[in-house]
């Protein structure tokens, strides 16, 4: 079995310039775990954005404004429609980066105010019930703004578009450590309830043209990227609203999760064998008192599109290893790092007018180039 590769060179950290069109834009961040404090961390060094954290854990929160001078913060229970309202007043837009069942109370509230709405969530459900709530709203609504979806989404939409006719369309994206000690060989990075729900729940999927569902763990491959051996299996929603796009237009379409070799089979035992995929919360406590949370990871993305171009079959692809690094003095881990750097290139396009500022917004709607130079995106270069 291939040991884990270290990567000779990671990315480089860009001097985050300030774009200086429309100063001291005010943005609610709520949830002041991993992936809030990196974006509050982004939008703060900026300079263009007066930021606002929300946590139902105020010393969460507390924890962030010692760090960050000039940001605003305050508790903020999710569920709690007065206390969301207190926090979106005035505001230009909210990224949330709230548990994912959290995000339709959001949404209302930031239709209710006219402010931009922008989340993280891999969730199927969540994202319908928002894309419900864009309809005759006077704002935007652009969620899954990540990693995968978001990102990879954007670059999908980039490899296709030189082709004439897309035949198959693959992506895969894996947040592993770069040291695996376990068997599982993985460490917690980012949301244990969204790694959970990823890997219970359907999968959507083109085949034949077709939008299907597949269930989740299943459809085992084996790949290796730059001399690394890993394992790629059905996920959920890393697709985000790209099949629902692409059927009828693309023959196949799918996503998967990247991890080491085993982790599949053990994953399988715990969610079929021992029935953990009913046992949600059960199984959310055993992965925290079990699996240390790590800062030294890497976040393997690989998209291809094969198509043809003039008559001729050809293959595009995107593959890159982005790793963990020290950003202004503090370390960061690579899926806070291109989470936020997702979610914050996005907002910028939005403020600076250049995606739709009404209704639904789809990841397919970013531009490739406009997102990788800009200053957030350009992590990702």
């Amino acid at each position: 079995m291939a040991r884990p590769r270290v990567p000779s060179r990671g990315i480089h950290a860009p001097r985050i310039t300030p774009i200086r069109t429309r100063m001291n834009t005010t943005v609610v961040v709520l949830g002041a775990g991993k992936i809030g404090q990196m974006v509050a961390h982004f939008l703060v060094h900026s300079g263009d954005y007066e930021v606002r954290i929300g946590d139902a854990d105020q010393g969460a929160v507390d924890a962030i404004l010692a760090r960050l001078g000039t940001a605003k913060g305050r508790r903020v229970d999710f569920t709690s429609a007065s206390d969301l309202d207190a926090i979106l007043a005035g505001a230009k837009a909210v990224i949330s980066c709230a548990p994912f069942h959290c995000n339709p109370l959001i949404a209302e509230r930031a239709k209710a105010h006219d402010v931009h709405y922008l989340d993280l969530t891999e969730d199927v459900e969540v994202t319908r019930k928002v894309a419900a709530l864009a309809e005759g709203a006077n704002c935007a609504f652009v969620p899954q703004c990540g990693l995968a979806p978001g990102f990879i989404t954007i670059t999908a939409v980039h490899l296709m578009k030189d082709l004439d006719e897309v035949r198959d369309l693959h992506m895969r994206v894996g947040a592993l450590p770069q040291f695996p000690s376990n068997h599982l060989r993985y460490n917690l990075t980012w949301s244990t309830e969204g790694l959970i729900n990823e890997y219970c729940q359907p999968c959507e999927a083109i085949i034949d043209g077709q939008l299907v569902a597949l269930p989740p763990l299943e459809n085992l491959e084996h790949m290796t990227i730059d001399g690394c051996e890993y394992e790629a299996f059905n996920t959920s929603g890393g697709l985000g609203t790209l099949a629902q796009s692409l059927k009828g237009k693309v023959q196949n379409v799918n996503y998967k999760s990247i991890r080491f070799p085993g982790h599949n089979a053990l994953i399988k035992f715990l969610m079929e064998d021992l029935r953990m995929n009913h046992r949600q919360d059960q199984l959310k406590e055993i992965f925290e008192s079990a699996l240390p949370a790590t800062m030294q990871d890497q976040i393997v993305i690989f998209v291809s599109a094969t198509g043809r171009k003039d008559g001729r079959l050809l293959e595009r692809t995107y593959a890159r290893t982005v790793l963990h690094q020290e950003i202004d003095g503090r370390e960061w881990s690579g899926i806070q790092i291109t989470t936020a750097a997702g979610v914050c290139g996005v907002l910028d396009l939005l403020v600076q007018g250049e995606l739709p500022q009404k209704g639904f917004v789809k990841q397919e709607e970013v531009d490739y180039q406009r997102f990788i130079t800009n200053r957030f995106g350009r992590y990702y270069a």
